[in-house]
């Protein structure tokens, strides 16, 4: 098996950043530094891939939690809806949150924001590939049907406070 801090220093970015910084900390946070990378690169290295049914069943319930978040979403934003329409205040919220939007400011932060998290979209996808692995491999054995059982009945309670369907 390579050595895992020579497989890092052979990605270019993350060496300039190794180089730049590695001569200003002292001798103790350096080890502590090359052992946190050296064990990262190794567990990216051997991470174990998830099942198909267990993605399969994340994704399912991560829509179905996206569904929930976005039916209580409408439903408060229909009951606040007459309360605001009298409510002279409100008024005054719905303007400076309209000139808020019309702000180049603030359309450039949003800009951002939304590049950023497209970017960072990949490294998440992975990091949850990764997780799922790890998960399905050394944990789903000892406490997946207890996690199972547990979530089987909270759904009723969910359905019922937050129901995916309308």
């Amino acid at each position: 098996m390579p050595n895992p801090v020579l497989y890092f220093m052979h990605e270019p970015e993350i060496c300039f950043v190794w180089c730049l910084f590695f001569p200003l900390l002292d001798m103790s946070a350096k080890l502590v530094l090359a052992l946190i990378v050296a064990l990262q690169v190794s567990m990216c290295l051997c991470a174990p891939e998830p099942d198909k049914e267990l993605v399969d069943k994340y994704e399912e319930m991560k829509a179905t939690f996206y569904k929930r978040l976005l039916n209580a979403y409408k439903k408060a934003q229909g009951a606040a809806g007459p309360i605001a329409e009298g409510n002279p205040q409100a008024s005054m919220i719905k303007e400076y949150i309209e000139s808020l939007q019309a702000d180049p400011k603030m359309q450039n932060a949003v800009k951002v924001i939304t590049g950023m998290a497209g970017e960072l979209g990949p490294a998440v996808d992975r990091a949850r590939s990764g997780a799922l692995g790890v998960y399905g491999e050394y944990l789903r054995p000892y406490i997946g049907t207890y996690l199972d059982h547990a979530i089987s009945g909270i759904k009723p309670v969910l359905d019922a406070v937050l129901p995916a369907d309308e």
